[in-house]
């Protein structure tokens, strides 16, 4: 217990680095994998290749190497931003892939009857995605789309190693400072917990509240 109360601010820093890289890695990778998503079904060939190189190229990079690309490549192109915003490029571009054909399949449960209805009435391409079969494919797909958002969160703990403050680098410095290698990563696996719970709760919610009934 002594190696949280007396490091409680270290922690805290920690914490609320790893919330914000969450968080805003989340809406990136949100919004890239509904475009994504977009695209995969899109009428226009090059955008279906767009959507589907996407996909195959993050989902089949490790995590690790894309880092190294982001963090090391940009700044040769003369694109120079903090490390955590390079680590919330790399964590939300990862995750959109996993978004991406997590929407596809909700979009596939999707009558099709409803996009040619929709059609039919005058509706564009992008009114009937956004407008009919989007909304439709989220509520099915709510589950996923949480438990993907959970494993990114885990997945911030990589960027710890690249000079980015969040909660498992934490244990860097109290390493050095002869605590408990143990109890260091009890608390810091309370504190992942924590984040990994918040986030399945407000799915549980939005499931409760918007989900398709089964």
């Amino acid at each position: 217990m002594d190696v949280l109360t007396e490091n409680f601010s270290l922690y805290a820093k920690g914490f609320v680095g790893t919330v914000e890289l969450t968080f805003y890695a989340s809406l990136l990778a949100l919004a890239v994998g509904f475009l994504m998503a977009s695209f995969r079904v899109a009428p226009v060939g090059s955008l279906r290749v767009i959507g589907t190189v996407w996909v195959t190229v993050l989902r089949n990079t490790p995590l690790t190497l894309l880092f190294f690309a982001v963090l090391l490549g940009l700044p040769r192109f003369g694109l120079v931003l903090p490390f955590n915003v390079f680590a919330i490029l790399a964590l939300g571009c990862y995750t959109s892939a996993f978004i991406c054909e997590v929407l596809r399949s909700g979009i596939n449960t999707v009558p099709t009857g409803q996009g040619e209805a929709a059609r039919s009435l005058g509706m564009t391409f992008g009114q009937t995605l956004g407008n009919v079969v989007l909304p439709q494919a989220f509520r099915s797909v709510i589950p996923p789309i949480g438990s993907t958002l959970i494993a990114l969160a885990k997945n911030s703990a990589i960027a710890g190693a690249f000079s980015v403050t969040e909660l498992l680098g934490t244990y860097k410095t109290l390493n050095e400072l002869g605590y408990s290698i143990i109890w260091t990563f009890v608390w810091i696996a309370v504190g992942y917990l924590i984040i990994t719970l918040t986030i399945s709760a407000i799915f549980n919610v939005l499931e409760k509240r918007w989900g398709v009934a089964r």
